[in-house]
């Protein structure tokens, strides 16, 4: 048996002892760090809760609005929000043109007759506009009086015709106008205004040639509470008109808006079947349909002017709504068509809510315009 001595198995046993002590400590505070790290970690997680778990924030309150003889707030707000480009491009040049105290003159004239052509305000109204502004304000100085006078002027152009519901029920809107230029969008938006009047309104899905026509307004009669008749895709649109006023009848309702094809798939001639789909509305109803809306596109420029001809020859129409006017900065075809077709402005669109749909004020649009 190999012997060691006392002391040398006793320095071996402390030096064992001494290391493994360390080592064991190096354990300790490792085990140390990481279990701290978790915890960090976890607290940290915990401290940022998902969205979704959060509770949501509470919404502003929708603020009070006027008496009845003016605007509810907010209204001109979003005029001249959506007016801007058309601020920036029509109003901007003028005062720009007059701000050096510059007279109405026959040069100014002719600098103020490109930025009303050029505005989509029209050669007509133009021509008519400046002659006017020559006649009366020759002499003339400064942007504050010439915009007097314009302003002036061009609220003499424009004819409002707002949308008034009568006692008689139902009273049919009959909404055209071609594809693309917010039709059945704005069918909803004023489906929406109407119940919040606390109206019972009907849709009629009287484009059965568009695919998804009908689900799309239907979409909207769902948001807006208004309850809708639809047929099968192709269906006649003549049969969904009469099936529309005659569902308004028997159920009450306040009005009835029939949505219309912008564009057929067929050899049929779009007028022909508007004037069919009127005499089907008639036909149901004497006198139907009491307003004949149509819906144009203000970025189509002065070919509005010729869809706004066209539509009326055809089908007589009693009112206009002007969508898109916050896309485009040449928002003067609003004094164009309303001077040169003679027909109603009822609404304009300035944005994509529904509070953007807006009655035509002359005096607000002219406000916020200059």
């Amino acid at each position: 048996m190999l012997h060691i001595p006392t002391e040398i198995a006793a320095e071996f046993l402390n030096n064992i002892y001494a290391h493994s002590m360390w080592e064991i400590a190096g354990l300790l505070g490792i085990l140390f760090l990481l279990l701290r790290l978790k915890h960090i970690k976890s607290k940290k997680k915990a401290s940022n809760i998902p969205p979704e778990v959060q509770p949501e924030p509470e919404e502003p309150e929708e603020p009070e609005e006027a008496g009845p003889d003016v605007m509810p707030i907010g209204i001109k707000d979003r005029l001249q929000t959506g007016l801007s480009r058309t601020r920036h491009a029509f109003t901007g040049r003028i005062f720009a043109l007059f701000e050096e105290n510059t007279a109405i003159d026959e040069t100014t004239m002719e600098e103020m007759e490109e930025i009303l052509i050029t505005s989509d305000v029209g050669m007509k109204t133009t021509m008519a506009l400046t002659d006017t502004i020559f006649k009366k304000g020759k002499g003339l100085s400064g942007p504050g009086k010439v915009y007097e006078l314009m302003k002036d002027e061009i609220r003499s152009f424009l004819k409002p015709g707002q949308i008034i519901l009568p006692d008689q029920k139902p009273f049919v809107i009959m909404v055209v106008g071609v594809n693309g230029v917010g039709k059945t969008t704005t069918i909803g938006k004023l489906a929406t205004l109407f119940s919040a009047e606390g109206k019972q309104v009907l849709l009629g899905a009287a484009d059965t040639f568009r695919s998804a026509a009908a689900e799309q307004l239907e979409i909207w009669a769902k948001r807006s509470g208004a309850e809708i008749v639809m047929h099968r895709e192709n269906s006649d649109p003549a049969a969904v008109a009469f099936d529309s006023v005659e569902a308004g009848i028997k159920r009450g309702a306040d009005v009835v808006i029939i949505d219309t094809a912008g564009r057929l798939h067929t050899k049929v001639n779009l007028m022909e079947e508007l004037k069919k789909i009127r005499r089907s509305i008639a036909k149901r109803l004497s006198g139907a349909p009491h307003e004949v809306l149509l819906v144009i596109d203000a970025t189509t420029g002065q070919n509005a002017i010729s869809q706004a001809r066209q539509f009326h020859d055809g089908v007589g129409v009693t009112s206009i709504a002007l969508t898109k006017l916050d896309g485009t900065a040449k928002g003067g075809i609003v004094i164009g068509i309303s001077n040169e077709i003679g027909i109603p402005i009822s609404y304009i669109g300035v944005g994509e809510g529904a509070k953007d749909l807006q009655p035509f004020d002359p005096d607000a649009f002219v406000d916020a315009l200059f």
